[in-house]
């Protein structure tokens, strides 16, 4: 039997797993932040600023009374934790577990990147935060090396990063954007399982979480960003397994590579939408994989904050907009955003509307509704258009319009 799957049903379920189709699928408060965070796996972290940062924007987007001091918490009630998903991540507790197999790699002398840090300056900077409690780079006096060393950072620098990443220290809060640094023992639960998984255990927690927070999943979308051959290897005998178990069921997309998801998938209903957009974090979870982004919505997406400007397309920080009414979802442009916290104002430097919109009006008012909230989140009152790009549209008067509902 051939299982037959729509990419309309295929958006329709993703975004339902990602906490996008309702106002509050996870409740309110610190709760919900737990609770998105552990449908979501991570949240990762990002540095940038231009509008609020990366982990707080995909929490609030889920959540609509989320504060950053909600992810604060968590890491206090130590119910999270930072360290590497795919990239630099806040995760479950629960999850601590899994986080083992890379921090024994780089433990072993298996990682290239830290191969000139010194036993020596691992025990001088472990023993410094044994004594003087958690510490951050900056707490430790020594001079940088000579310009073109590693990333030129101190050599303490390297010690507590390489620490970090065996596990030895952890995050134990957050002095703005500085880590904290201090001893494992000091913050990890005792609860806290702490036996490395085997292989076979590690696959089947990342095919478990890409399931629970996407709804379906690819052996492409479980590996992402996740080195090996062995992990490579086992990834495909465990989906023959779960299908065998009957637990899985392969599903095949017209134009798209073939999809696992449960059995029940097609029985599944969702409510319609109301009119909403949702403005998304260039590194939210539902678009952080570009390759299924364009697959399930047909938007090609890269973000350009790393790219010359002279060689950009759109703008230096552009946020995807997600739309939703009645049966569709679609993803319908990009807005290069700008928050200036001292005058509180939201500058819309460049909206991008690459996807024509059937009913305009309805899209208009969830979209003027959707900026405004996002303003206040930023802690800003007012809400600026500067430039609008419309496809097969006057940009003229889709300039004027979008203004007249900001």
């Amino acid at each position: 039997m051939v299982n037959i799957l729509s990419p309309h049903t295929l958006r329709r379920a993703a975004l339902h797993h990602q906490g996008l189709t309702r106002p509050a699928p996870f409740g309110k408060g610190r709760q919900a932040t737990k609770k998105a965070l552990d449908q979501l796996g991570y949240v990762q972290i990002d540095t940038l600023s231009v509008v609020e940062r990366a982990h707080h924007h995909t929490l609030w987007t889920r959540i609509p009374d989320y504060q950053p001091a909600h992810l604060e918490q968590l890491i206090e009630k130590r119910e999270a934790f930072e360290y590497w998903s795919h990239a630099a991540a806040f995760l479950p507790m629960n999850s601590y577990r899994f986080a083992l197999p890379r921090m024994n790699t780089v433990k072993r002398g298996e990682s290239r990147w830290f191969a000139s840090v010194s036993a020596d300056a691992e025990q001088q900077v472990l023993e410094r935060i044994r004594i003087d409690g958690p510490l951050r780079a900056r707490d430790f006096d020594s001079a940088k090396e000579q310009p073109g060393s590693w990333w030129n950072w101190k050599p303490a620098k390297k010690a507590l990063e390489k620490l970090f990443f065996q596990g030895d220290l952890m995050v134990s809060s957050r002095d703005g954007m500085q880590k904290v640094y201090d001893l494992r023992e000091r913050v990890l639960p005792a609860t806290v399982d702490t036996r490395e998984p085997s292989l076979h255990e590690y696959a089947e927690h990342l095919l478990d979480a890409s399931l629970k927070a996407h709804g379906f999943t690819t052996p492409k979308q479980i590996t992402h960003q996740r080195q090996g051959a062995d992990l490579r290897r086992v990834i495909p005998a465990l989906l023959k397994e779960r299908i065998a178990q009957g637990t899985l069921t392969q599903f095949k997309i017209d134009g798209l590579p073939p999809v696992f998801a449960a059995p029940d998938l097609l029985e599944r209903r969702y409510p319609s939408f109301t009119p909403t957009v949702r403005l998304l974090s260039p590194f939210d979870n539902a678009v952080i994989h570009r390759e299924r982004v364009l697959q399930l919505f047909d938007f090609d997406y890269k973000i350009e904050c790393y790219t010359p400007q002279a060689k950009r397309r759109f703008g230096y920080f552009c946020l995807p907009l997600l739309y939703l009414d009645g049966e569709s979802a679609m993803i319908v442009g990009r807005v290069d955003c700008k928050a200036n916290r001292v005058n509180r104002h939201l500058e819309l430097v460049h909206l991008h509307l690459e996807t024509p919109i059937a009913d305009e009006e309805r899209f208009l008012f969830a979209f003027g509704k959707a900026m405004r909230e996002f303003a206040a989140f930023n802690a800003c009152d007012v809400v600026h258009a500067t430039k609008v790009s419309a496809a097969r549209s006057s940009t003229t008067a889709w300039l004027e319009r979008i203004r007249r509902v900001l």
